[in-house]
C-alpha cells in the first residue's frame, strides 16, 4: 500500500508527480482511518509487503507519520519511507530510529551543478548526510537513482555512485529508474514548460551497461 503524501521542497525536472509539489494541494486523511485500510489489505502484502509513504516528500509531515507509522508497527506492519533526504530534523530522527523498517533513498545526482540543474534546489551533501545517519543507525536501506542519457546515466557518475556508497553496510539494494516521460501530461496540465522534453530515454543495452558497473558495487542491483 502506498500513501502519496502532498508537497515537496524540490522541483525535479523528471517529476513524474508534479502535482505533488504544492504544499498547499492534497486531501487530508484521519491517520486511523489510512491504519484500517491497511489493515484491510494485510492478507496481501505476504511477507515483504507493508506500507509506503511517498510523495511529494513525506519527511515534510513526518511529525504526523510518527503517530501513523506507530500505529502500524502496532498492527504488525512494514513500514517505509521513499524520500530524498533533505530533512533530517528531530520528527525525522524519531520517525527513522524508532518505526521505519526501510528507507528509500533518492539520489538525485552525484555533483553539486547537476544536482542544482536536475533537482531545483543547492547542496546535494545535504541527502548524503541523510544516508550516512542511516547507515550510522543500521537500520535497512535501498538507493533509488533515475538514469537519464547523457544527464545521470554516464559511466563517470555510476562508478561515482558506487565507489562513494560501496561500504555502506546497510544498502540491501540499489533500484534503477529508467528515464520515461510518462508525467509530461501532468506537466501540461499544470501549464508548466517539462525542461527534459528533449531527453530520449535510455536503450536496453545502456540499461544493461549501467547495471553492470553497478554491480561492481552492490549485491543487489535492479533495474525497474
Amino acid at each position: 500500500m502506498v500513501v502519496f503524501l502532498q508537497g515537496c521542497k524540490l522541483r525535479c525536472q523528471y517529476c513524474h508527480n508534479p502535482d505533488t509539489i504544492d504544499t498547499q494541494g492534497g486531501t487530508e486523511y484521519n491517520i486511523e482511518d489510512l491504519v484500517q485500510r491497511a489493515l484491510r489489505m494485510k492478507s496481501y502484502f505476504g511477507d515483504k509487503g507493508g506500507v509506503t509513504v511517498s510523495g511529494g516528500e513525506p519527511l515534510l509531515q513526518a511529525k504526523s507519520l510518527i503517530p501513523f507509522f506507530k500505529r502500524l508497527k502496532e498492527e504488525g506492519i512494514h513500514t517505509n519511507i521513499d524520500t530524498n533526504g533533505r530533512l533530517l530534523n528531530h520528527p525525522t530522527t524519531e520517525l527513522l530510529d524508532k518505526y521505519a523498517d526501510l528507507v528509500m533513498l533518492d539520489i538525485k545526482h552525484m555533483n553539486e551543478e547537476g544536482f542544482q540543474k536536475l533537482a531545483g534546489a543547492k547542496n546535494k551533501e545535504t541527502t548524503f548526510n541523510f544516508a550516512k545517519y542511516r547507515e550510522d543507525s543500521g537500520k535497512k536501506m535501498w538507493l533509488r537513482y533515475v538514469l537519464i542519457p547523457e544527464i545521470t546515466n554516464t559511466p563517470e557518475l555510476l562508478h561515482q555512485l558506487g565507489n562513494y556508497f560501496k561500504d555502506y553496510k546497510t544498502i540491501e539494494k540499489i533500484e534503477l529508474q529508467p528515464y520515461h516521460k510518462l508525467g509530461i501530461h501532468k506537466w501540461e496540465a499544470l501549464g508548466w514548460d517539462y525542461e527534459l522534453k528533449d531527453a530520449r530515454e535510455n536503450t536496453q543495452e545502456e540499461i544493461d551497461a549501467a547495471v553492470a558497473i553497478l554491480n561492481q558495487y552492490f549485491k543487489d542491483v535492479k533495474a525497474n
